[in-house]
């Protein structure tokens, strides 16, 4: 069954970025798609002694492993200090030494939020140079600034221009991942 994964980079259990992606997801009728709440994937902080001592742990196996059958993937990430959080780069340091192509071809739709004016768009920036890196095939950004004005859990992105741009950006990693 193919599908679309979907992730923030914050493994905050309030996080904003989750809710944009989560939102994101009911816009999709078809292929499904797949959430993963990273609140509940704690990974510890890489090391190559680390990594010697225990390996690779069997939820980043199988999360790597997602990403790779998956149609698709939707990421958020979130923003501290104008880049994304060490989470997220811990993450892709972990999925990175587990396999250098974790990501290779897939198609991503990348997007971040944050409570101010810029809407994370450093943390974009950087995480769409990382992710490129890697071989993701980045198909769109969107970048919603201040989140807690411009979305509303029941009925999304509020700002009409924000929400025709975030429709955009989603229709455009569709027809990709479609052809």
């Amino acid at each position: 069954m193919s599908f679309i994964l979907g992730f923030a980079g914050s493994n905050s259990s309030t996080s904003i970025n989750y809710k944009l992606v989560r939102y994101t997801a009911t816009l999709i009728k078809d292929p499904q798609v797949r959430l993963m709440d990273m609140a509940h994937c704690p990974f510890p902080m890489y090391s190559e002694d680390y990594e010697k001592e225990n390996g690779f742990s069997n939820s980043l196996i199988e999360f790597k492993n997602d990403l790779q059958i998956s149609k698709g993937i939707i990421i958020s990430v979130n923003e501290h200090n104008g880049n994304p959080s060490a989470y997220f780069k811990n993450l892709i340091d972990w999925l990175s030494r587990l396999d250098r192509n974790f990501i290779k071809d897939k198609k991503v739709l990348l997007m971040a939020t944050s409570g101010g004016k810029r809407g994370a768009i450093g943390s974009l920036e950087v995480a769409e140079k990382m992710l490129s890196r890697f071989g993701a095939d980045i198909t769109g950004t969107f970048s919603l600034p201040n989140f807690f004005d411009n979305f509303d859990i029941d009925k999304g992105i509020l700002d009409d221009e924000l929400a025709v741009e975030h429709a955009n950006a989603l229709k455009e990693f569709l027809a990709k991942i479609t052809v």
